[in-house]
């Protein structure tokens, strides 16, 4: 007979760790811990680990004071946490000098108990997030020591591949991770899927540029408007930090507008292709992509708002009933078609019973 082998004994902090995941997630994301609820079981707890490790390095990348030679030391550091428990135990402390939000800080502080999460997913899952989140913190390493005084994105080519670093990975890892854990899902869908991953995450990436121009400007001294587009009307990174003229910015931001919404159209063809059987997935699928298409609805009227450090959000109550009929018409790729075209035109608000200017 083979020699027994043993395994490693388990880790006592999951039960903490689980917890904090709970506790943190809502804070760190309104809206994708909405939709992380939805999901069931082993796929919950995989996305959940790996949506806040994504934000663990973005909360790195933000970081508006730290030199750019540290934040790549800390993305190193942050990268052999997955291969290595002690690095991992380590971490929080090499965080110290860092600012921020308090929810973002105590998350980044209590990067531990995230990677204890991540030893306790399936070999396979843990590869999956493992692969994805480090091409993640790679690009945005790379960013950073490209631009070590603030990001400043050149042209649309450049924007493209920030976007697929910070987002389009995410669409990758997330079909991987559906197609692991969804029998619905099988080679062939899969495929399809994989096909359509990117688009996907990129469209509601660029959503959340261009809604963020001027807090990101201000906050993390990062423009993403690539130069080019803003040159192309008359601006210029300066213009748009000195609060210049704002019509050179408007009209970039409009092309980047434009570009947005045909992005939403093809992230609406990845939702259509989930199989109804998985309809988890469909629903924390939808629910995102819908906001999306409400907030850019709402900044194709009102561009000037951004300008003026203006927050564009959609209200509650849109939010709210947008879950619900999420929630009854998931298993209908015509009544999750209709909701797209109805949350890109007007606001929507169920009383009892109807839906408002139907």
């Amino acid at each position: 007979m083979p020699p027994a082998t043993s395994r490693p004994a388990p880790d006592l902090r999951l039960d903490e760790a689980s917890r904090f995941a709970r506790e943190i997630l809502p804070a760190v994301s309104r809206t994708f811990a909405l939709s992380i609820r939805v999901l069931p079981g082993a796929l919950g707890q995989a996305v959940t680990c790996a949506y806040l490790l994504c934000r663990i390095a973005d909360t790195i990348e933000d970081e508006p004071r730290m030199p750019a030679a540290v934040k790549a030391t800390l993305f190193d550091g942050f990268l052999s946490c997955f291969d290595d428990p002690a690095q991992a135990d380590a971490f929080p402390s090499q965080t110290g000098s860092m600012t921020g939000d308090a929810a973002h800080l105590r998350l980044i502080r209590h990067t531990d108990l995230v990677f204890v999460m991540f030893r306790h997913l399936a070999p396979t899952t843990q590869d999956h997030v493992r692969t994805w989140v480090a091409e993640m913190a790679t690009g945005m390493r790379k960013f950073v020591l490209l631009y070590p005084d603030g990001i400043r994105i050149q042209s649309l080519e450049e924007y493209r591949e920030y976007c697929y670093y910070v987002a389009g990975t995410v669409g990758y890892m997330l079909t991987d991770l559906w197609h692991e854990h969804a029998p619905s899902i099988g080679q062939h869908q899969y495929e399809v899927l994989r096909k359509r991953s990117r688009s996907f995450a990129e469209a509601l990436q660029t959503v959340n540029i261009l809604k963020d121009v001027a807090q990101d400007a201000e906050r993390e001294n990062a423009i993403y408007i690539p130069e080019q587009l803003l040159t192309a009307h008359g601006g210029s990174h300066a213009t748009l930090l000195a609060g210049g003229d704002p019509g050179p910015t408007q009209a970039a931001m409009a092309s980047l507008i434009a570009l947005a919404w045909e992005d939403l159209e093809h992230a609406t063809d990845y939702l259509l292709l989930i199989p109804r059987r998985a309809a988890s997935i469909r629903l924390f699928c939808a629910l995102p992509l819908l906001f999306a298409y409400a907030t850019l609805r709402d900044l194709t009227r009102t561009p000037a708002a951004l300008l003026h450090r203006d927050v564009v959000k959609i209200s509650r109550a849109e939010v709210k009933s947008l879950t619900l009929l999420s929630m009854v018409g998931v298993m209908s790729n015509g009544m999750l078609a209709w909701l797209v075209r109805r949350a890109s035109q007007r606001p929507l608000r169920i009383v009892p019973g109807f839906a408002s200017g139907q």
